[in-house]
């Protein structure tokens, strides 16, 4: 057990995972899987409301925050199977009013209709994976989408939602610095609430992986497109608030940051990750991940593969994983919060992360430095 005693618990999340695509992109190492024949709509969300309905006593009497509906690719399913599926989990659990509700969209799989019922379902925060605008890199990312068709997604995107959020890889193959501020540049362009600026990273187990394409960028390239995009996005308006992810007007994405901040959060679906507090320990679970046997499995109510309870000397890292990636960091109140241990339990690990320059440690906060940020997996062996 890990002899814990939460006085209180963390705001809760539900992430929804839609694990489809058209075809698995090269360096995605997350659970997708090439649609083969027809998509199982409407079975799929028969397994997804089961899921949640013999999750709910893990849950009760809880609200839910934010709702991340993620994939996969969530938009090859219609708006009426995700009003079906939002429907179905307000009839069941109680959502915040102001709850952030985001559904993943890729620009080869939006139709326009789609989007205005998911705007009508209650779908209020759209996040399109564009990568890039140019098509030399689409194709070598294994894109299903066109420069072109991503301009008109996010035409669309933008008739109906007034927050979205655009993706952007940089760091590809054969990439100058040049055609990635242009990219920035394009995202900013179409006026969006929020960008995510990843730096592409060859994942295992990805076709990547066992395939690495030529070119890559050298590290310090890579270092110098992403302080000109930080740069770039800053004069713009966009407020670097995490690692990768840049805001305006203060539209920072609640449910990452929910995330980030140690919060709960349950998760349905085929593959989907949940953790949840009690007052005297907190669970982490996975759901089984090939979708059909997922499906199959919520019926006999054996779909969860993997359920731990998480130990006291595991909260220090895992706590820290999230919170300093976050560019404001963490008040002090905010880890025994979460974590049911006293902030002088990690104050020794604190002050050697402050003698090496990894963080900043003021009276009521901790903010990771931008060498912390830069060295991030040498500042989180302190707390391993």
């Amino acid at each position: 057990m890990s002899n814990l005693n939460l006085t209180q618990l963390p705001p809760l999340s539900l992430y929804i995972h839609m694990p489809w695509c058209i075809k698995k992109c090269p360096y995605c190492d997350f659970n997708s899987h090439g649609l083969k024949g027809t998509l199982p709509e409407q079975e799929y969300i028969n397994s997804l409301i089961m899921d949640l309905e013999q999750a709910l006593p893990l849950i009760w009497g809880r609200s839910i925050q934010t709702i991340f509906i993620g994939g996969g690719t969530p938009s090859l399913f219609s708006g009426e199977a995700i009003d079906r599926l939002i429907s179905s989990i307000r009839s069941r659990i109680k959502i915040s009013p102001y709850a952030e509700i985001t559904l993943e969209a890729n620009p080869g799989t939006v139709e326009k209709h789609y989007i205005a019922e998911y705007a009508a379902a209650g779908v209020n925060r759209i996040s399109l994976g564009i990568q890039s605008f140019n098509d030399q890199h689409l194709k070598v990312l294994g894109r299903i989408h066109s420069a072109n068709e991503a301009r008109e997604a996010i035409a669309t995107v933008a008739d109906n939602f007034a927050n979205f959020n655009l993706d952007i890889i940089y760091g590809l193959p054969k990439q100058s610095s040049e055609e990635a501020i242009n990219d920035i540049q394009q995202a900013i362009n179409a006026k969006p609430t929020h960008i995510s600026a990843y730096n592409l990273t060859i994942e295992p187990n990805t076709h990547f992986a066992k395939f690495v394409p030529e070119h890559l960028p050298e590290d310090d390239l890579c270092y110098q497109m992403q302080d000109a995009i930080i740069n770039t996005l800053a004069s713009n308006g966009y407020q670097r608030y995490e690692i990768s992810a840049f805001a305006k007007n203060n539209l920072q994405s609640q449910h990452n940051r929910n995330y980030w901040e140690f919060g709960d959060y349950l998760g349905i679906g085929a593959g989907a990750h949940s953790k949840l507090s009690f007052h005297d320990k907190i669970i982490r679970q996975m759901r089984h991940k090939h979708p059909t046997q997922y499906m199959e499995r919520v019926k006999r109510q054996q779909h969860i593969d993997e359920e731990h309870i998480v130990t006291a000397q595991e909260l220090p890292f895992e706590f820290m994983m999230n919170a300093l990636r976050l560019c404001d960091g963490f008040s002090n109140k905010l880890y025994p919060q979460t974590t049911g241990q006293s902030f002088s339990s990690i104050l020794p690990q604190l002050l050697v992360a402050q003698e090496q320059n990894f963080i900043e440690l003021h009276p009521n906060n901790i903010i990771p430095s931008a060498k912390g940020r830069d060295f991030l997996n040498n500042l989180l062996e302190l707390f391993l």
